[in-house]
């Protein structure tokens, strides 16, 4: 393999990253501020687990081919991250944690005996459990009722490993380049197995309008590193330049579970964020896209604060005259 027309590795490519714009600002007076009540979810408990995994990896062939007679000299860094297909969310290679619960000390309401039953969530899908438990002992003293619960978490999918190194080529030219490949850590039909046990508290169940709710999740991260922390053993490199590497790869996963609750808050607002928009040329003007509520005067029938009031407005201005 020849160097020559090989580019120079770029760790950094700052010309591909941004900045995202809310819309909201503040210019530091509190004349702006106003209470709004929002209905939201509130955590009532929450508990945060720290597991690790670890898989071997021996002779797994890396791309590109360093070419015929080449030899590493010295490896400058490796990188590992979780592959996910976003054309596929159910291909098989995907990186997924898949968890499962059980609880002692309380149970998830179920329908017909059966399926649990799924509430949305804030991540838009139906992560949440409604859980019941008998909580009249702890609601005589104002304190929460302890849960109990058994994790297990299936890891399956591959990771993607890049292996910086400096070689030697034919002509004992030191050259640089970069070996990938994409490792399967877990297979569907040989899960990697994670377990742990927590402990939860639960608010009561008889006064409220609401059961609270039981949410998990997980995210997964990937280390790697050579077998042996020696190049000549873990890196070979064929006659024909093909390497193949011995690796120990660590699933590093973080799991949070939540007790949340439906409440309504009152929070301080300085208002709807605005985002500037391009405007065309023929519309002189668009309509909003949320209703205007924060800066409007209350206690008056009459809303539009502006000269152009509106009919209804109107209206009522000539029955009180």
């Amino acid at each position: 393999m020849n160097c020559k027309d090989q580019d120079q590795i770029s760790l950094t490519l700052p010309e591909r990253c941004c900045t995202g714009n809310t819309g909201c600002e503040f210019d530091g007076s509190l004349r702006k501020v106003k209470s709004e009540p929002i209905y939201v979810q509130k955590v009532y408990d929450a508990a945060l687990f720290n597991l690790q995994g670890l898989r071997t990896v021996a002779k797994f062939p890396f791309s590109p081919s360093l070419g015929k007679g080449a030899r590493i000299t010295r490896v400058l860094a490796i990188r590992c991250r979780r592959f996910f297909n976003p054309d596929d969310i159910d291909d098989d290679r995907n990186l997924i944690a898949h968890p499962h619960t059980e609880i002692s000390g309380g149970k998830f309401v179920r329908k017909n005996c059966k399926d649990d039953i799924e509430a949305i969530g804030p991540d838009g899908f139906r992560s949440q459990k409604l859980v019941f438990a008998d909580t009249s002992d702890c609601d005589k003293k104002r304190r929460g009722t302890p849960i109990f619960g058994t994790q297990n978490i299936k890891i399956t999918g591959n990771v993607i490993v890049e292996i910086d190194v400096l070689f030697s080529d034919d002509c004992d030219k030191e050259c640089k380049e970069t070996l990938r490949a994409n490792i399967p850590v877990a297979r569907q039909c040989d899960p990697l197995l994670l377990t742990n046990f927590f402990e939860l508290c639960l608010p009561s169940v008889f006064n409220s309008a609401f059961l609270p709710r039981f949410t998990e999740f997980c995210n997964i991260g990937c280390e790697s590193r050579l077998a042996t922390s020696n190049i000549r053993r873990d890196l070979i490199v064929s006659p024909s330049g093909e390497v193949f590497a011995n690796l120990i790869i660590a699933l590093c996963v973080t799991c949070e579970k939540k007790i949340v609750v439906p409440v309504q808050l009152c929070v301080l607002s300085t208002g709807f964020p605005v985002l500037s928009a391009d405007i065309s040329p023929i519309c002189s003007t668009f309509p909003t896209l949320f209703p205007e509520q924060i800066d409007e005067p209350r206690n008056n029938p009459c809303c539009d604060t502006s000269d152009n009031k509106s009919v209804e407005c109107e209206i009522i201005e000539e029955i009180k005259m």
